[in-house]
């Protein structure tokens, strides 16, 4: 089979048969399909998009890649579930949510990807953590998640292949925002860790993926949808992405944020509103709590009681990190030599999160190559809620940076990504809306 055939097909508007899929999935794992073809099939599909038969075949494909985790001889006396973020900036949850549901009863094998696009990548930001593995190999990330509960870890070379290369070649051609594309990336991942069930946060927003509140509704309905072919029960939860998510937006800033959530220092009101909701519909989907209220007091009582905390602490020991991370995080993390506060006169009306995004890939926080090194320090910090009156005394964010110029260059990018009025605007849900299979 010639590949120029497959990619003349879809760029014709034709539908790939499942032979033609399973040719681009082998190609993908094995690494005889060239950059240049991957990335043009994936601007034909980003172009003509994918029938469900299409997206869901390319989706068991992928996860069918590579070595498909099994829990079923772990001894495990609670459900397999995970959580799974379309993306976002400032979006630190994970390092929140998994150890929290691990202290509810839940064992969370959590397989994160890179930086995509605009948005910051878990693997990434774990990566800040000295000594932190995010690359173990099979047994040891299972003995973890047996042993505390959760493990975050990033994808492995043997976990979804074909996805592993399609996600760093989407990440630098443009072709990240197609639902198909997205489904298939986040499922194969999720049916490959052998998950019972999986809670979908889906961004809405300027800094999702998808450009519309219904866009991203469909998204959610394809991942569910395409989730169930695979009997993986799955539901989605809408959140806000139309300003960061806490405040903090870079790799070391977030992790340094985490740990004053677990410590029970600060919860920033709408990262907590996310991380609860999702924690709470992990207990929900797992049939472990049959009501919210109750579930959203475990899961605060899990914060509130060190728990949460000591299972992180578990986990970034088992995985070669530091002890006494969640308490003794500052002393640990990278620190940018410049910081430089960012004013403005007026009240925050708008943020363009994508733009915000893209000012930290400036500052080297994100990629803009396959297999570029990032600068983990770098970011920004003290990020202003929208709705605040900003003045000499409140600034709009901190910079964080590597040289005096990038700081002023990504303070002017951060600007520019904002609009401020005279007027308070008027306030947002954090949760828009959940979707169930």
């Amino acid at each position: 089979m010639l590949f120029a055939d497959v990619i003349r097909a879809k760029r014709d508007g034709g539908e790939l048969s499942r032979e033609q899929l399973q040719f681009f999935v082998d190609g993908l794992a094995d690494e005889s399909l060239p950059a240049e073809q991957v990335s043009s099939l994936a601007m034909a599909v980003f172009l003509n998009g994918m029938s469900f038969d299409e997206a869901a075949t390319l989706t068991i494909g992928m996860s069918q890649s590579g070595t498909v985790l099994d829990w079923s001889d772990a001894g495990l006396d609670g459900p397999v579930v995970d959580k799974h973020s379309t993306g976002g900036v400032g979006d630190k949850v994970s390092f929140l949510l998994a150890p929290i549901a691990a202290a509810c009863g839940c064992y969370v094998p959590m397989i994160s990807g890179r930086g995509l696009g605009h948005t910051g990548g878990t693997t990434d930001k774990a990566e800040a953590i000295p000594g932190y593995s995010t690359a173990p190999d099979f047994e040891t990330f299972k003995r973890v998640v047996r042993s505390v509960g959760c493990a975050v870890i990033g994808q492995t070379a043997d976990l979804a292949p074909a996805d592993r290369r399609l996600y760093a070649i989407r990440d630098v051609t443009a072709t990240v925002e197609s639902i198909p594309l997205i489904t298939a990336s986040i499922l194969s991942k999720k049916i490959a860790a052998g998950l019972d069930a999986l809670v979908m946060d889906v961004k809405v927003g300027t800094g999702a993926f998808m450009p519309t509140y219904e866009k991203s509704v469909d998204l959610a309905k394809s991942i569910i949808a395409t989730a169930a072919r695979a009997d993986l029960k799955t539901s989605a939860v809408l959140t806000d992405m139309n300003e960061v998510l806490g405040t903090t937006a870079g790799n070391a800033l977030e992790i340094a944020e985490s740990m004053a959530y677990l410590r029970n220092d600060y919860r920033d009101s709408r990262l907590d509103d996310v991380v609860m909701a999702l924690c709470a519909e992990m207990l929900l989907v797992t049939g472990l709590e049959d009501d919210l209220e109750r579930a959203l007091a475990r899961c605060d009582k899990a914060v509130v009681s060190g728990q949460a905390a000591e299972r992180f602490d578990e986990m970034c020991v088992a995985l070669g990190g530091p002890p006494g991370f969640v308490a003794g995080s500052e002393k640990h993390l990278a620190k940018a030599p410049v910081t430089k506060a960012v004013h403005a006169a007026g009240y925050l009306a708008g943020v363009d999160v994508r733009a915000v995004g893209n000012a930290i890939i400036e500052l080297g926080g994100g990629r803009r190559r396959v297999g570029e090194a990032l600068d983990l320090s770098v970011g920004f910090s003290d990020v202003a809620r929208i709705g605040t009156l900003l003045d000499g005394e409140t600034p709009l964010a901190i910079v964080h940076a590597a040289s005096d110029n990038e700081a002023q260059r990504a303070g002017q990018l951060l600007l520019d990504a904002c609009s401020i009025h005279d007027e308070p605007p008027k306030s947002e849900p954090t949760i828009h809306d959940k979707i169930s299979g």
